[in-house]
């Protein structure tokens, strides 16, 4: 009939479960991206805490999957090197890498999802600007600090300040040539939101 408008499509179960499979997929996706960006690594002077690409990716599931489904990822990450899989740096697996001196570096990737979601993202789930990514990368990796350099004293029986020279002093040119990677994965992949600054 004319001028009769059209029925209003509403979202089904199978919408809702479809949706949810797709979020696992994601993140099952980002938790294989963290175990190989962890096999990049460089082994950095003083003490060979490895460099790898690993905050690159904690930042771009933050991004893309948000800090719920983010966490999870890292979580799921977490557990699965805990168990036995040999995602962490070196091929390295088992609890005792989670109990070692990068152990704190790890779980700061799994608290550091919220933070940079809440920077990163909107409340409709769009990215925010480059501005944004670039202080959400700053605010991640102030975190993973925090938690990690503490952890590393701790374990390897340094003071703060010798904590801070090897694991964290020379880990910042790393952290500024990611947050410059991040930005640009943002412009390629949320175009109209993240060109603006904020």
């Amino acid at each position: 009939m004319a001028g009769t408008s059209a029925p209003i499509e509403r979202p089904t179960a199978s919408d809702g479960a479809m949706s949810l499979l797709s979020k696992a997929v994601l993140a099952g996706s980002f938790t294989f991206l963290l175990g190989l960006s962890a096999q990049f690594k460089i082994p950095m002077p003083p003490d060979g805490v490895p460099q790898t690409l690993q905050t690159l990716v904690v930042a771009i599931a933050a991004m893309g999957l948000g800090g719920r489904w983010g966490t999870i990822s890292i979580l799921l990450y977490l557990i699965i090197g805990a168990l036995g899989a040999g995602v962490f740096s070196e091929g390295q697996a088992g609890v005792g890498v989670l109990m070692g001196q990068t152990g704190g570096f790890l779980f700061g990737f799994l608290l550091a999802q919220p933070v940079i979601a809440s920077i990163i993202r909107r409340r409709d789930g769009t990215v925010r600007g480059w501005g944004a990514i670039v202080s959400a990368m700053l605010a991640g990796h102030a975190v993973i600090f925090l938690i990690g350099v503490p952890w590393f004293a701790v374990v390897r029986d340094f003071t703060l300040v010798r904590a801070f020279q090897g694991a964290c002093f020379p880990f910042l040119p790393g952290m500024l040539i990611k947050t410059i990677a991040a930005v640009f994965i943002g412009l390629a992949c949320w175009p109209n939101s993240a060109r603006r600054f904020w």
